[in-house]
């Protein structure tokens, strides 16, 4: 089967992309792939045994089928919480999509499919003129943005949308997450992103107060594959939400699209 996966964006940071990531790694696992899981870049990080740790890639690579070393799932994981340029400059670190396209090789060779979690927002600087959308660009996957429902949230969904096409993918899918529990008229600004962006959402996350937990580990794997798990004990794990069964199969529709092209580029979700 040729190397398929997702990139998962965002309209910002803090909107809920590694819960709307987990959440479609655990239903693409249902519907019976082995699923692997990477986060190439994430800034801000607590120093475990293993070294520095990442919570958004030890929540991604928990809700894997496929267990892979923690240098494949998170090949750059920066101490501190700022944007990933600053916190690569602070640690003398240059970020190479060459090295994320090995890393997502690597891991593309044990699963069925991959599914990949930005940083930031889809322009995130991640050094000199370089931006995360760089990195969806090597990696040449079917975008899903995640909207994080919120006022400002139309302009920043259809700005993305945009800058997406505009460096040479297409939008597969959108995932709108209810962050902002006292945002006004939802469904009318849901209804707005259907109409504009020209797709029903893939889900509507619901807004959780309390909805991050730990997570089991896995039962069976290598000393070094726990290295992806590790510091689990030492950080909340996002655990995600169960999404509508037409959800997983419009995910595998898509996933089918690119593999027929062989690349994300230009595949709209049927």
């Amino acid at each position: 089967m040729p190397a398929r996966g997702l990139f998962i964006a965002g309209t910002d940071t803090e909107i809920g992309k590694t819960r709307a990531a987990v959440s479609v790694i655990r239903a693409l696992a249902r519907a019976g792939l082995r699923v692997a899981a990477m986060k190439p870049v994430a800034a801000g990080a607590v120093l475990t045994a293993d070294g520095l740790r990442n919570g958004d890639a030890a929540s991604l690579a928990a809700a894997a089928s496929v267990s892979a070393a923690y240098a494949l799932v998170n090949p750059y994981c920066l101490a501190a919480p700022v944007s990933p340029h600053i916190a690569a400059a602070e640690a003398g670190v240059v970020i190479d999509t060459r090295r994320i396209a090995h890393c997502f090789r690597e891991l593309a060779l044990r699963a069925d499919c991959v599914v990949v979690e930005g940083a930031g927002g889809w322009l995130a600087p991640i050094g000199g003129r370089r931006t995360m959308a760089d990195v969806a660009r090597a990696l040449e996957l079917p975008v899903v943005l995640v909207v994080g429902l919120r006022l400002g949230c139309l302009n920043h969904a259809l700005l993305t949308a945009r800058a997406i096409e505009a460096g040479g993918l297409r939008l597969g899918a959108w995932i709108a997450n209810h962050i902002d529990p006292g945002l006004e008229r939802v469904g009318e600004n849901v209804a707005t992103l259907e109409r504009l962006l020209g797709r029903p959402p893939l889900a509507l996350l619901p807004h959780e107060t309390s909805g991050i937990a730990p997570s089991a580990p896995a039962a069976r794997h290598t000393r070094e594959e726990s290295a992806a798990r590790a510091g689990a004990q030492e950080m909340p794990l996002e655990r995600g939400l169960e999404l509508p069964e037409a959800a997983g199969a419009a995910l595998l529709r898509l996933l089918r699209a690119a593999c027929r092209t062989g690349k994300g580029r230009r595949k709209l979700l049927s």
